[in-house]
């Protein structure tokens, strides 16, 4: 076979029609063809999404949160329970002790719950649960993870104190500014993120 001799032509446009051609109507040449919106653009705008800040708590000077003051509110974990009993330690007493002021524990209907679940070999701290001293807070959410029901209890209202022996609790409050944690040690209750606290024992 032969070689096609015929050279390419380069830099050649399409022909186009004229506006003032006969056979364009009146309305199509007065329409503007709209510029074409580069990728770039439009992936970049379908990427952005608005941010959601939670808004900071009023009760807040910085970290130092203002509205903790005697009486103190403890809400109570499962766990802080078990914890004092097993230490002979009286719950309203040891708080008491650990913050030299009047002290309300608070008990959630998860955190009663779990003590149901736990069955009779924690009857002892199901019957401390239900001392007339502790506030019942209810629960109006579903399912019965008190872990849950706390974080976002102590969230939303910023005048509780946390008592927890539980780690994985204790690292998820710890993101809230302004939530003091009470826990055990040295056979005492302590408290962190309390400055006010001169009765905790330092750790």
């Amino acid at each position: 076979m032969g070689k096609d001799k015929r050279t390419k032509k380069f830099a050649t446009m399409k022909r186009m029609i004229s506006l003032k051609d006969s056979r364009i109507k009146d309305t199509d040449k007065n329409k503007q063809k709209p510029k074409p919106v580069p990728k770039w653009k439009e992936e970049k705008e379908k990427k952005i999404v608005p941010k959601e800040v939670p808004q900071y708590s009023s009760a807040l000077f910085f970290k130092y949160n203002t509205q903790l003051g005697p009486p103190y509110y403890v809400i109570v974990d499962t766990n802080f329970i078990n914890f004092a009993i097993k230490n002979k330690i009286d719950l309203v007493q040891g708080m008491m002790d650990c913050l030299y002021a009047k002290c309300i524990p608070c008990i959630t209907d998860c955190v009663m719950a779990e003590l149901e679940k736990l069955g009779r070999k924690y009857n002892v701290a199901l019957r401390s649960a239900k001392d007339k001293r502790f506030d019942r807070l209810p629960c109006l959410h579903s399912g019965t993870y008190a872990d849950d029901c706390i974080v976002q209890r102590v969230t939303q209202h910023k005048c509780y104190i946390v008592a927890t022996c539980d780690r994985d609790l204790k690292r998820r409050i710890r993101k809230v500014p302004g939530v003091p944690i009470m826990y055990m040690s040295q056979h005492r209750f302590t408290i962190e993120r309390m400055p006010d606290a001169f009765g905790a024992p330092k750790v």
